[in-house]
């Protein structure tokens, strides 16, 4: 893909996420039965990054349900990451940081310790990077965070099997692009809740998914689907890194 053109996509998620970062966050339930899903990966201790943390709510959940964890959040939303410190300074079991990362950029993971993560999530965040190739290198650099045998959860967003939000797919004309710039499965998607919006979203099939854990190096332990109101909106995959891996120094 053009990099204007992933550029222009990305901005179009920018410009959303400013608009509309609390009224998006107090649409999200407080929980998903696919995390309930998660957490049995999710080792009490543990270092967990949290990419994508949108207001902190994986957070909050892993402090209701006492899993006690060192996590940091990130997310490229200045306005989110304020919402987070702000709703989850009171936690007590869960030791929390946030900081604005754009995960978008080559160098989000630089000042990051490489093979430090019992466990990287990035639930709801892949199909809003445009282009394979930004995919596949933002999935290799999360397999570098992790230790060897640490995990990663993902999850993306399988849309069109509703049709109520399959109602919400507008032409690109709308933001002035045309279809043919861009890759199979890029969507553009209205938001009418306090104000009117566009998101960039990409459908991740089982095919791509497939490609990019292979590109990453990373072994699929799990795949499921959960939530949404038809319980099955969401695809996630659970990855492991090698236990044999050496970290590179």
């Amino acid at each position: 893909m053009n990099p204007e053109i992933v550029n222009r996509l990305l901005e179009i998620n920018r410009t959303f996420y400013t608009a509309f970062a609390r009224s998006f966050a107090d649409s999200r339930p407080r929980d998903q039965p696919g995390f309930w899903r998660l957490l049995p990966y999710i080792p009490a201790g543990g270092r967990l990054l949290d990419v994508g943390c949108g207001d902190g709510r994986i957070a909050r959940w892993l402090e209701a349900v006492e899993r006690p964890v060192i996590y940091q959040g990130l997310d490229f939303s200045p306005a989110m990451v304020a919402l987070a410190r702000q709703r989850c300074r009171a936690l007590r079991h869960v030791q929390t940081t946030f900081r604005v990362a754009d995960v978008a950029g080559p160098a989000w993971a630089d000042d990051l310790p490489p093979a430090s993560f019992d466990v990287v999530l990035a639930l709801a965040l892949l199909h809003h990077l445009p282009s394979f190739a930004l995919r596949a290198r933002f999935l290799g650099q999360v397999a570098a965070l992790l230790k060897p045998g640490g995990t990663c959860g993902l999850s993306t967003w399988q849309f069109l099997r509703a049709e109520r939000l399959r109602r919400r797919v507008v032409p690109w004309s709308a933001v002035g692009l045309s279809p043919e710039v861009l890759e199979p499965g890029d969507y553009l998607l209205d938001w009418r809740r306090d104000g009117y919006g566009y998101r960039y979203v990409h459908l991740v099939d089982e095919a791509e998914m497939a490609r990019l854990i292979r590109a990453a190096g990373l072994v699929l332990v799990e795949a499921f689907d959960a939530d949404g109101r038809e319980g099955n909106l969401s695809r996630y995959v659970v990855l492991r890194r090698s236990a044999m891996e050496v970290p590179e120094v």
